[in-house]
């Protein structure tokens, strides 16, 4: 029953890894002993991130713009030429659009549902030869998509293409389980609530006492408490868990 939670030695890759929930749990792979990839649309604060995290483990960036098929294909086959088996791949890379509902446009809906939906289904697909590789009986390969608390229950904000992508992550997690458990890859889902995140920094600017005083926890959260279940689902202490979603939000989305 001893290092159920260890992951050093395994190979990660984590899109939308430079910054916000994808640099919480890259940070938390490093600094327990993971070799990381991340990956993002700006290379150079990919670069910086990678050269300031490979001070306390391995990190190497591969900037990519995963909103259309291109980046997804360059993004695999970088990897492939890199490694040979992939342990942990974490689909992180997101977007998220905001406006009324009269004048909502069809290319925000397309953006935003192309990067949280699309996007994950194809990389996965692509990364089905390292990650195949990987994988044993004892020890599965993982898959973990990063959903919201806003594909559970809707937002109060005018997100309407972001919470149906991540409604929509849910499903494909959970189809995607279903499909790969008897190739010994398990596929589960966070879906985190209010943390201090690009995506999130206007509204908490505007209202972050108001949403941690709301929350069950009474916080926001930190990057432990996300980093904590992305090395959980990628650990000993989940091989027989897939096709879940486990919420990390404070219990925000179940009271």
């Amino acid at each position: 029953m001893r290092n159920l939670f260890n992951v050093e030695g395994k190979t990660v890759l984590v899109t939308g890894g430079s910054r916000g929930i994808g640099e919480m749990i890259a940070r938390g792979f490093v600094e327990n002993g993971a070799k990381v990839y991340i990956s993002s649309r700006k290379a150079n604060v990919c670069d910086a991130l990678a050269e300031e995290l490979s001070q306390h483990g391995t990190c190497i960036s591969l900037p990519f713009d995963l909103g259309g098929m291109a980046g997804i294909t360059g993004l695999a086959a970088a990897v492939a030429e890199r490694e040979s088996k992939l342990d942990v791949l974490v689909n992180n890379a997101g977007a998220t659009w905001g406006a009324p509902i009269d004048e909502y446009p069809e290319d925000g809906w397309d953006k935003t549902v192309d990067l949280n939906v699309k996007s994950i289904f194809f990389l996965t697909q692509k990364l089905l030869p390292q990650l195949r590789a990987a994988a044993t009986h004892e020890n599965p390969s993982r898959v973990i998509n990063i959903a919201s608390v806003n594909g559970i229950q809707p937002p109060g904000l005018e997100t309407y293409a972001y919470s149906t992508s991540k409604a929509g992550c849910i499903m494909l997690t959970r189809h995607l389980a279903k499909r790969l458990a008897p190739e010994h890859i398990l596929v589960n889902a966070i879906a985190p609530g209010p943390f201090q995140s690009h995506m999130m920094a206007a509204t908490l600017a505007r209202a972050g006492d108001a949403i941690a005083k709301a929350n069950p926890r009474g916080r926001i959260g930190t990057p432990e408490d996300i980093a904590g279940v992305a090395i959980f689902l990628s650990s000993r202490a989940s091989a027989y868990t897939t096709g879940t979603v486990v919420p990390c939000d404070g219990g925000s989305a179940e009271f």
